[in-house]
C-alpha cells in the first residue's frame, strides 16, 4: 500500500510539473508590446491581456479581484521588467517575485489571484443535462475583458449559452459583482461561465434552463472593500 501511495504521488508530482512547465512555455511565445519596462497600476492589465496569443494549453488568462485590489488600493505598487524583449512570462514572473500576487494554473485556465481568490470555479448544478449543452456551445475566438461589468458581460453570456442568465441588465443584484478582466482563446460555453465566475468572484447555479449568478458570501469578509487584511 505504502509503494502504491507512493507511486500515485509521483504520478501527480509529474503531471503537476508538466502542467506548469507547459503554461509557461506557452507565454514565453507571447512578445510584450515594444518598450514597456515597469508595469503600473495605468497599464498592467492592459498590457498584459493584450499580450495573451492564442495557444494550446493556455485558454484564458484571468485577473482576479484579489489580484486587482493589489494595484488598485496600493498604488505605490511597480513591477520592474529588465528583459531587453519581454515576454508575457517574464511580466508574469515579475509580478509574482515583486508583489503579493500569484499565478496558478488550473487548465486550462491561469489566474493571477491574491490569497484570498477562490483558485476552483464555484457552482451549484442542479440539472446535469443542462451542463452538457452548455459545454458543447462554443463561446467566443476571442474575448478581452478589461475592468467589464455586469452589463457588458450578460449579453454575451446569454448568446453563447442559449439559455437564461441572471441577473438581468441594471439589476441591483449585480451591483456588487466586482468587474472582470480577463482575455481568452476558444472557450466553450460552460469554460467562459467558469471564467466568468472566477473573474467575479460569484458562484453560479445551473437550473435547466437558467443560470444565476450571486456573490459567493464566502469571501465577503475576507478582503475588506478599504483595502486592508482581516
Amino acid at each position: 500500500m505504502r509503494r502504491l501511495g507512493f507511486f500515485i504521488w509521483l504520478i501527480t508530482a509529474i503531471t503537476v510539473q508538466a502542467a506548469e512547465d507547459d503554461w509557461r512555455a506557452a507565454l514565453a511565445q507571447m512578445p510584450l508590446r515594444t518598450g514597456v519596462t515597469e508595469l503600473d497600476t495605468s497599464n498592467y492589465v492592459d498590457v498584459m491581456l493584450q499580450a495573451f496569443g492564442s495557444n494550446d494549453t493556455v485558454k484564458a488568462l484571468i485577473f482576479q479581484p484579489g489580484a486587482v485590489d493589489t494595484f488598485f488600493w496600493h498604488r505605490e505598487t511597480r513591477v520592474l521588467l529588465t528583459n531587453a524583449s519581454p515576454s508575457l512570462l517574464d511580466a508574469v514572473v515579475a509580478m509574482t517575485n515583486q508583489t503579493r500576487i500569484r499565478a496558478s494554473f488550473r487548465p486550462p485556465l491561469l489566474l493571477l489571484h491574491f490569497d484570498w481568490d477562490p483558485l476552483e470555479p464555484a457552482c451549484e448544478i442542479w440539472h446535469g443535462e443542462a451542463v452538457d449543452k452548455i459545454r458543447a456551445r462554443p463561446f467566443a475566438a476571442h474575448v478581452l475583458y478589461d475592468d467589464k461589468d455586469w452589463d457588458f458581460t450578460l449579453p454575451v453570456l446569454k448568446k453563447a449559452t442559449g439559455i437564461t442568465i441572471a441577473p438581468k441588465l441594471h439589476s441591483r443584484y449585480s451591483y456588487h459583482f466586482y468587474r472582470s478582466s480577463f482575455a481568452a482563446w476558444n472557450l466553450n460555453a460552460w469554460e467562459a461561465l467558469e471564467t466568468v465566475s472566477l473573474a467575479t468572484r460569484t458562484v453560479f447555479d445551473v437550473e435547466k434552463r437558467k443560470v444565476t449568478f450571486r456573490e459567493d458570501d464566502r469571501y465577503l469578509t475576507a478582503f475588506p472593500q478599504d483595502g486592508s487584511q482581516k
